[in-house]
């Protein structure tokens, strides 16, 4: 009698389950709905975003190539940036923040280094990804392999021996830091929100080396971003690395902006610490001049403030810049060697103020 009883609970129980599961699976009109969202793949070869040999990253048709005014320093790393759009969809013009982009957004970032034999070799690459399921931005990193023939999906990032040219052909030993996706993370997020940062309507204000066109003006001739205003109103990062058509204090705030305040701003990573550099701040205490340091401990170096004006060697800011020591270097990711130029750039800032 217990063992028919309990046969006749457990069939009962079993219908019961495969009637919520299918009705959780579907929709008001009875089509099966996907919960489980984007899906990254295991290689990079297999989204088809360029032809030909991989590793010369030439874009199949509707993927995008574009570039910044000014970039974030990464040992030298040589980057190709990409946008890959939804067939029939268009980004849509922002006056502040990253463009409006429409769901299924791929934005796609290659970090390369040029070797001794003055030669290109891809390390990484990284996806952005808006999920259209839940409508946020998701990141994945893809390592490549030594052939340069292929990039595998990797999540818990890796060092990767490098001997790397620099600026002035200089010879420069590293172990280059792929990160893992939650490093990606921290410089992504604003409000506890993963959105992208380099794609803004100042920083892409730009005409690509080699073309006529402005390149947002070139997006709207195609249809691909809508509701731009004349150029003229847009504003412009300036390129920090521009002495001929940029003020000294230009280039500078610009340096900060790229490589600092997508966490050094309100909302970011290192909101709590009061230094907030974006280009358009203008209050002298929140870009750090004469301010004390409020959660830096050991890593200002026994300084007492931020900024001091007309004297770099005892500002906190030049001092991190120019350590790779963890705990001490800023940015404290995406670098394992100090920026020779832009510390310089920044102490030259620094010493100019009165």
């Amino acid at each position: 009698m217990r063992k028919t009883y309990l046969l006749g609970f457990l069939l009962l129980f079993s219908i019961s389950l495969s009637i919520l599961s299918e009705q959780g699976c579907k929709n008001k009109t009875g089509q099966a709905v996907q919960n489980s969202g984007f899906v990254f793949k295991e290689r990079l070869s297999d989204y088809g975003f360029f032809k030909n040999k991989l590793k010369d990253l030439d874009p199949n048709e509707g993927v995008l190539h574009y570039d910044i005014s000014t970039a974030l320093f990464t040992d030298y790393a040589v980057k190709d940036r990409f946008i890959v759009l939804p067939k029939g969809t268009a980004m849509k013009y922002t006056a502040a923040g990253a463009l409006d982009f429409p769901d299924s957004t791929i934005i796609v970032k290659n970090f390369a280094y040029t070797n001794v034999y003055h030669q290109k070799i891809i390390i990484e690459t990284r996806l952005l990804v808006k999920d259209p399921t839940d409508k946020n931005w998701k990141v994945m990193n893809y390592l490549w392999n030594k052939e340069q023939t292929e990039a595998i999906k990797h999540i818990t990032g890796a060092k990767v021996p490098i001997t790397l040219l620099d600026n002035d052909g200089n010879k420069v030993f590293t172990n280059y830091q792929v990160p893992n996706t939650n490093d990606c993370k921290r410089c992504h997020i604003k409000n506890d929100v993963l959105i992208p940062i380099g794609p803004k309507a100042r920083n892409l204000n730009i005409t690509l080396a080699g073309q006529s066109t402005n390149q947002l003006k070139t997006w709207a001739a195609k249809g691909v971003l809508r509701g731009l205003p004349d150029t003229g109103a847009v504003a412009q990062l300036p390129n920090w690395a521009d002495a001929n058509h940029y003020s000294l204090e230009q280039r500078a705030r610009a340096y900060l902006d790229i490589n600092c305040a997508h966490c050094h701003t309100k909302g970011g990573d290192a909101y709590n610490t009061g230094l907030f550099l974006e280009y358009e701040q203008t209050n002298p205490n929140h870009l750090g001049i004469r301010k004390a340091p409020v959660s830096a401990g050991g890593g200002a170096g026994g300084l007492d403030y931020d900024i001091i004006p007309g004297d770099a060697s005892h500002s906190i800011l030049a001092y991190r810049m120019n350590s790779t020591e963890p705990g001490t270097a800023m940015p404290e990711l995406a670098r394992t060697l100090p920026h020779k130029e832009g510390i310089k750039l920044i102490r030259e800032w620094i010493n100019s103020l009165k």
